[in-house]
């Protein structure tokens, strides 16, 4: 009679076999995400260098030779000679180049300011319970989808006959001549329609915001006592407060690189006054003013860079004392 030595508890099952693996090591799981991270970084590389080359070649390398040239006196064809910081010192100085400066800084405040609150109390007035909001929402997106040069063209004549005709026949001096032939009003037709056609992008963020915001918040304010408005301001504001800083930041990067609205309305007119700065930099290909505006290029470049920089450092203690 034979002996047969008893199994510990649990071991039955676990002995390795042929068709039986044997434990998985703590080595084994390393090795198995090794493989399995380097089978993704191939196809991570495969998406991402295309990208990276396309990006330098049109983008990088474009830039940094306009960088260089903002060093000389090339003049787009032809011989050139280095000057330093010629063409910069030059910028600080002419009136044309600092009008620029001022007017696509202000019109940009102002239409973002215009654009946010607009949008905001359309996205908040349309995901109430409100008949007909799927289509409304529809109706508010159309001129997101319209070329601005287009656009601007119509409102071109809006505002240089139509609106003068109809305030001649109610008698409203002020309109009764065309805005865009006005140095001081001028401004504002650029603001209106630039408004108008970015409204859209800024609502459908928005909406995307508000929708995720439970409801369950709102009834128990609601129980508490808290109004519309009280329930806007310490609610849906706070709540919303990245859909803000994202609207903020696309908006002025849009508006400080304004270009086909202004030239189908005014065409940086009457005289320079609404004349941007992507607009006076546009003019350096056509000019012989090539190595000065891409000096101009550089300086808005930067300027950009640091407005960028210190809304998202603003934004960011702002959502760091939400939280």
């Amino acid at each position: 009679m034979t002996m047969q030595t008893p199994l510990t508890p649990g071991a039955e099952g676990t002995q390795p076999g042929p068709d039986r693996p044997g434990p998985v090591t703590a080595a084994t799981r390393v090795h198995r995400r090794v493989g399995s991270l380097r089978r993704t970084e191939g196809v991570y590389y495969l998406f991402l260098v295309p990208a990276l080359v396309l990006f330098t070649a049109f983008v990088v390398a474009p830039a940094s030779v306009g960088v260089f040239y903002s060093f000389t006196d090339y003049l787009g064809f032809g011989q050139w000679h280095f000057l330093g910081l010629e063409n910069y010192r030059a910028l600080f100085s002419d009136p044309a180049i600092l009008g620029s400066y001022g007017f696509t800084l202000g019109f940009a405040v102002v239409t973002v300011i215009v654009t946010q609150v607009i949008a905001l109390a359309l996205a908040v007035a349309l995901t109430k319970r409100v008949r007909f909001a799927g289509g409304l929402r529809a109706v508010f997106v159309i001129p997101m989808v319209v070329s601005g040069i287009i656009v601007a063209y119509v409102f071109n004549f809006l505002f240089a006959n139509t609106l003068p005709a109809l305030a001649t026949s109610v008698g409203f001096g002020p309109l009764e001549q065309s805005i865009l032939g006005d140095p001081d009003l001028a401004w504002l037709a650029i603001v209106i329609v630039s408004a108008w056609q970015t409204i859209p992008g800024a609502l459908l963020v928005y909406t995307a915001g508000l929708t995720s915001i439970p409801t369950d918040v709102y009834e128990a304010s609601s129980l508490d006592g808290a109004g519309a408005w009280k329930q806007l301001r310490s609610i849906t504001l706070p709540l919303i407060s990245g859909f803000i800083v994202i609207n903020t930041v696309l908006g002025v990067k849009g508006y400080l690189g304004a270009y086909d609205v202004i030239v189908g309305l005014t065409n940086g007119g009457p005289g320079s006054a609404t004349s941007s700065v992507a607009m006076t930099i546009f003019t350096g290909f056509t000019s012989g003013d090539y190595a000065y505006q891409m000096a101009n290029a550089t300086v808005f470049f930067i300027i950009t860079v640091l407005i960028s920089v210190l809304q998202l450092a603003v934004t960011r203690g702002r959502n760091l004392r939400l939280a």
